[in-house]
């Protein structure tokens, strides 16, 4: 995904999956994911804690005393879900910025650069980084700790409007495929209304996915952008309307399944813990 958004010389999602392999081998299909893969319980688990705490705070702030089963407020849940998209960029920004900066460094620099004298091109022959403890330091050294958070702007354009399109969908789509007569909505509702959330969510976030991503993969040998208007500005200059969408189908059909996966660890966890309240309640 992030190489179809930022990288260059890739016509469509097949031909990048197979440029990737003739380069790289099936190892290149994971490069820059042992950072992600080990903040991904963490990061996950405070952003679904943030948001569902901040719905009960203001249900609590709107109501003294609210009922058990008092409908949900449209704008208690937006609000929750854009409090989420903040926090999740707090957390993420760092995370995205590592994967995205390994997985673009095995790109070909000439290839990354088009138009450089050769001297200067040359000077990125050999990878930037190691690994990701070294790129953290080689960012931290050169750009200091906001180089960190390079792309967070376009990143919260990007989570803000996603988690609103992501919880709210969620939670009426299992409202509505969940029969009046349960308590609860079943595992197959919660896989169902997770998958589709995730896939609006992915979907749509794409556009300023795709901006966010040519940020931070900016900079791992030269800076061509200066800000969020600007990159959009050149990347739509040179590649036209259609650069804004790349990706989306990568998006939208990964977003199913690791969405679905997640409302259903989140569902399963909440029932874990009200079941140890209750039993555990004088």
């Amino acid at each position: 995904q992030a190489r179809l958004q930022a990288g260059t010389g890739y016509g469509s999602t097949l031909s990048c999956i197979r440029t990737v392999y003739r380069r790289e081998s099936v190892f290149g299909f994971f490069k820059g994911m042992a950072f992600p893969l080990t903040s991904i319980a963490v990061y996950n688990s405070v952003v679904f804690g943030v948001f569902s705490n901040t719905q009960r705070f203001l249900s609590h702030h709107r109501c003294q005393e609210p009922e058990a089963g008092s409908p949900r407020v449209l704008s208690d849940l937006l609000l929750a879900s854009m409090v989420a998209g903040v926090v999740s960029v707090g957390l993420g920004a760092p995370v995205d910025l590592i994967k995205i900066r390994l997985q673009m460094q095995t790109q070909p620099f000439r290839e990354a650069n088009l138009g450089l004298k050769p001297r200067v091109a040359a000077l990125g022959e050999q990878p930037a980084y190691q690994g990701p403890v070294h790129c953290i330091i080689t960012i931290v050294r050169t750009e200091g700790l906001a180089g960190l958070y390079r792309g967070a702007s376009a990143m919260l354009l990007r989570d803000v409007p996603g988690y609103c399109l992501y919880f709210i969908p969620y939670l009426f789509l299992s409202d509505w495929i969940t029969p009046e007569a349960h308590t609860g909505p079943s595992t197959c509702a919660v896989w169902l209304a997770g998958g589709m959330a995730g896939a609006i969510s992915w979907g749509t976030a794409t556009p300023m996915d795709v901006v966010k991503s040519r940020l931070q993969a900016d900079g791992v040998y030269i800076n061509k952008y200066k800000g969020v208007l600007d990159c959009i500005s050149q990347s739509y200059q040179k590649e036209g309307l259609k650069v804004f969408f790349r990706g989306i189908t990568v998006n939208a059909v990964r977003g199913f399944p690791m969405s679905a996966a997640m409302f259903l660890g989140y569902e399963l966890s909440l029932q874990a813990i009200r079941g140890d309240h209750v039993a555990t309640s004088p």
